[in-house]
């Protein structure tokens, strides 16, 4: 069995904000493979179900993004699963808005969230999908990844979202090699205004 964890914070509050991305992919999954993610189980809303032929569980840590390992590391002992079949999405404000970045294995950066999956699960080699936020700029980081989001940031971010939950499904369906290839690409700003607010800082 595959656990699919995204990273964000439970309430009405926090629903649409950058630092939601992990949820927001989990909703996309469910919606694209007619997932149910409702029910409460380990600090968490859980749905299982099958993509692509494997069996998987769909995670969405009630704990708040701080403490989501917690949760994750709960669910990964209680069903026996090795991290290498956990997959982890999350926001990432070193990477430009709008890209997507997957990685097999790794450390947490400075994103406090999988700093506690890290800790919790005890190993830091599992896959994870990175979905690109921007830089905070001027502002203070914790106001941008609560902040309210523009609309036309709401459009780019809508997008990597949904190619989000496509990678997670292609990383089951064809393996993390060729899920890599082909979605760790750039997105292309080069039409937009005022691209440099969507520098990350890596």
């Amino acid at each position: 069995m595959f656990v699919i964890a995204g990273l964000g914070n439970p309430g009405k509050k926090y629903e649409k904000t950058r630092h939601n991305m992990g949820f927001l992919v989990i909703d996309r999954i469910a919606e694209k493979c007619g997932i149910d993610v409702s029910r409460i189980k380990h600090r968490a809303l859980v749905g299982d179900g099958i993509i692509s032929g494997r069996k998987v569980l769909l995670v969405k840590p009630q704990t708040y993004m701080n403490l989501s390992g917690e949760s994750i590391g709960e669910i990964m002992g209680y069903y026996h699963v090795e991290p290498e079949n956990l997959i982890v999405i999350y926001d990432d404000f070193d990477i430009d808005m709008g890209s997507l970045r997957i990685r097999k294995k790794g450390s947490a950066g400075s994103h406090n969230g999988m700093k506690s999956v890290i800790a919790h699960v005890g190993s830091q080699d599992f896959p994870r999908v990175r979905v690109g936020i921007g830089s905070s700029g001027d502002r203070d980081w914790k106001d941008f990844v609560i902040g309210r989001v523009g609309k036309k940031e709401q459009d780019i971010l809508k997008d990597a979202v949904d190619r989000a939950a496509d990678a997670v499904i292609s990383i089951l369906e064809e393996g993390i090699d060729r899920a890599m290839n082909r979605y760790n690409v750039r997105r292309d700003t080069s039409d937009e205004k005022g691209n440099d607010q969507h520098n990350g800082r890596g």
